[in-house]
């Protein structure tokens, strides 16, 4: 069990959505709570909620895809509310059309607030937390895009696949430290990520997918209002954290699409006995023989 109660915990994109849920919640469960967006309108709001609570609450301003800045925030919130032992790599954005239509600055923009901010957070406070030796969580957040591709989410699709790898991997060289890790894979959530666009940088502008308008925001508005709440995504992610869940998937409407992959997966993979090699490459500890020999003991 990870205990949560007076721990610090550091929420990228907290002031809005899935990220704010979280700070909502996890305020509520005892912990001290820096949430870092790139809008400072959204650190606002998050802000006045807070104020009408007994919750300790820092904002910080912080563009996650730079490093120095973000290497400045963690010491800025240690040293106001001690050491970040709960992080929330949250933040994310999100711009969807064909790959065949994707500029390079469409690339540039998913990957780094996506993937780079995540790499971010993690290289920022995880030695840190190594070395102090008191254990505690990472809840990187991906998307159901981790498993299911849909057409024109390609981008997002790449990043979010790419933090699931990312995240199996760090729990594997991060076992026996103490510190847990979790992949949430949220599916429709009733927030404003659709105004993600707002927040890109101008060097990153050029585009081959739809422009930001009022139009357009209500459209995109429209097909995630009818999803979770944040703070019931959130409650989810307490207990994903508190019984150190490397997968946190509340979304029983896609285990039909979730079965279909994996069949299909399995069905192409290769089978021992049809494959005379198969017994020489695991007598000499190829990579995934370990787990068949452990089947067979």
């Amino acid at each position: 069990m990870t205990q949560v109660a007076g721990r610090t915990a550091f929420i990228t994109g907290g002031g809005s959505g899935v990220a704010l849920g979280q700070a909502k919640v996890f305020a509520k469960a005892g912990c001290r709570i820096a949430i870092a967006d790139i809008r400072q309108d959204h650190l606002d709001e998050a802000m006045a909620h807070f104020a009408n609570t007994d919750a300790t609450v820092m904002p910080v301003l912080l563009d996650i895809t730079d490093r120095e800045a973000y290497r400045r925030a963690a010491d800025d919130v240690e040293a106001e509310l001690g050491p970040v032992e709960l992080l929330f790599n949250t933040a994310g954005v999100s711009h969807f059309g064909a790959i065949q239509d994707a500029t390079h600055d469409d690339w540039d923009w998913q990957i780094d607030v996506n993937l780079r901010g995540v790499i971010n957070g993690i290289r920022t406070f995880v030695p840190r937390m190594v070395e102090r030796g008191n254990g505690g969580h990472i809840v990187n957040t991906a998307s159901m895009s981790a498993f299911v591709a849909l057409k024109g989410t390609g981008i997002y699709c790449t990043t979010k696949m790419a933090v699931r790898g990312l995240t199996e991997t760090l729990a594997l060289d991060l076992d026996g430290t103490g510190i847990g890790v979790s992949l949430l894979c949220p599916g429709a959530v009733n927030t404003n990520i659709h105004e993600a666009l707002l927040t890109r940088p101008k060097h990153l502008a050029e585009t081959g997918y739809y422009q930001a308008d009022p139009a357009m925001f209500e459209h995109l508005k429209k097909v995630i209002e009818i999803g979770m709440e944040p703070e019931t995504l959130a409650q989810h992610v307490l207990k994903g954290v508190q019984e150190d869940q490397l997968y946190i998937l509340p979304y029983a409407e896609f285990r039909g699409a979730l079965e279909d992959i994996h069949a299909r997966v399995m069905s192409a993979l290769a089978r021992p006995e049809d494959d005379p090699d198969f017994d020489r490459r695991v007598a000499r500890g190829v990579p995934g023989g370990e787990r068949k020999q452990e089947e067979a003991a």
